[in-house]
């Protein structure tokens, strides 16, 4: 059974989309705050997944199939969200756009690199992106639920453009990369 935790948690962070999708139709703060509790509780089970994997010695092949599945559709489900209730708007959609777009291509290339056995690992960039992707949704699933003396939307909407910007990067380094290995 400890030999399954890894996988559990991750599969506790698709699990949570239902629930997280749920919270945008509770009105008032408590749905703002259920959705970054959740958003939170994912992201804890992102961490811990594979440290106890690696900890563990039990990095399976399933969760190395499962993890990054994970974090893309609970990342593309509040974006889509955000974006259907406004909570992301004008200008703003542009960086999720191009987040999300960057996330297809990304899986795309990695499986079909993976076919020709060619690695595609991660760089320190994504880590940084993936980090400001991950702080924006929570200060904009918090929204105008948050206290007055902290600025979410704010603090949200200029981390969701850094996020795109090094997106547009990452998504540029990757691509370079495969084409090489491309017919």
């Amino acid at each position: 059974m400890k030999n399954q935790i890894p996988n559990i948690l991750t599969l506790s962070r698709i699990f949570v989309i239902p629930a997280l999708v749920a919270s945008f139709y509770i009105d008032g703060p408590l749905g703002n705050w259920l959705g970054f509790a959740l958003f939170a509780f994912a992201g804890i089970t992102d961490f811990f997944d594979g440290y106890l994997a690696r900890s563990m010695n039990v990095v399976s092949r399933l969760g190395r199939f499962l993890d990054p599945i994970a974090d893309k559709l609970l990342v593309a489900a509040a974006l889509m969200m955000m974006v259907s209730f406004e909570r992301i708007s004008g200008l703003s959609v542009l960086p999720a756009v191009i987040i999300m777009c960057r996330e297809i291509m990304v899986s795309g290339l990695r499986e079909h690199l993976a076919e020709l056995k060619v690695p595609l690992p991660v760089t320190v960039l994504a880590k940084w992106k993936t980090t400001a992707q991950i702080l924006a949704i929570g200060f904009l699933l918090v929204g105008d639920a948050s206290p007055e003396l902290i600025p979410s939307i704010l603090i949200g909407d200029i981390l969701l453009w850094i996020a795109g910007i090094v997106t547009v990067q990452t998504g540029y380094i990757y691509l370079r990369t495969g084409l090489k290995h491309l017919d």
